[in-house]
């Protein structure tokens, strides 16, 4: 840690150089990182809402209703179907109401239609569905959300392909930047390197302060920018709380790993620290290798 201070005060504009393009590179990625997390979780939530909503006329029997459900099944399109009845949507309609009698005695069992809550096992099914179920007979209404999940996708993909892009280009200005001052330094350093070769040290004895100086910047900027994206989160927590009402939760799959999206979880929120700072420590070790390696070889 000596040799790192003493490093960067004998250099500190050029480490302050190194440390601001680290900031605003993982600063950028912890951002992005936040925000396609948010978008997935958001679409996996309306991915496990029921996609299309069939509601019947009151007068449709339910062997009809079954013959419908039958042949959705054995389309292939559908990921499962629930049949509510008259009686469970009376169910449902009195605890939505149970703080107004009023409602509850205009309303009864018979009044109420009988619904399928269809899941589809892609959103691209979900016209199919809604445009067959609306050609049956009994049909009253047919309530999807396409529109919504169609939007997301789109986003998502947007926001993705923007991100792959981006990172590409702050990974490439970021290194670039990083090599040249670590170039700098080495040059500054010359007289010290030729002796320490002179007297047989190795390549990576001679590469290994500039190889932790990149460590630490990494993992200060790294944790820099995590804490202001934190304090961002906490002084927009009254607007998400609102905007997301009426939502539980949000949570993203990692391979085999469930995270918590929002409510923001511990779990998440190192995983989105660990992710930043494994970023920036690999951009500024790649940095430092190949402006040592240049020097050396």
């Amino acid at each position: 840690m000596r040799e790192i201070l003493t490093s960067i005060r004998r250099t500190p504009y050029q480490s302050f150089a190194a440390f601001l393009v680290l900031f605003f590179t993982l600063f950028l990625a912890i951002l992005f990182f936040i925000s396609l997390s948010f978008l997935y979780g958001l679409l996996g939530y309306v991915e496990t809402r029921p996609q299309v909503t069939a509601y019947f006329e009151t007068k449709t029997q339910e062997n009809d209703i079954f013959k419908i459900r039958n042949e959705l099944i054995n389309s292939g399109k559908v990921l499962s179907i629930k049949y509510v009845s008259k009686n469970e949507a009376f169910k449902v309609y009195k605890e939505l109401n149970k703080d107004n009698p009023l409602l509850l005695e205009m309303v009864s069992a018979d009044i109420l239609p009988a619904s399928l809550e269809i899941y589809a096992k892609k959103p691209t099914f979900m016209s199919e569905i809604a445009e067959f179920l609306k050609k049956q007979n009994g049909v009253d209404e047919v309530n999807f959300q396409k529109d919504i999940v169609e939007r997301l996708l789109t986003l998502t993909t947007i926001l993705r392909r923007t991100t792959i892009v981006f990172f590409l280009f702050l990974i490439l200005m970021a290194t670039v930047v990083l090599f040249t001052t670590t170039l700098f330094k080495i040059a500054l350093k010359k007289d010290e390197i030729e002796l320490l070769r002179l007297l047989g040290a190795s390549n990576f004895y001679i590469r290994k302060p500039f190889l932790l100086e990149g460590i630490f910047f990494g993992l200060l900027a790294s944790f820099f920018s995590f804490l202001i994206i934190l304090g961002g989160i906490f002084y927009l927590r009254p607007f998400l709380i609102s905007y997301l009402r009426g939502i539980k939760d949000l949570t993203l799959q990692v391979l085999s790993l469930q995270f918590t999206v929002w409510p923001m979880s511990l779990n998440f929120l190192l995983l989105a620290l660990g992710f930043t700072s494994f970023f920036g420590v690999t951009i500024a070790l790649i940095a430092s290798y190949l402006a040592t390696e240049k020097y050396l070889a």
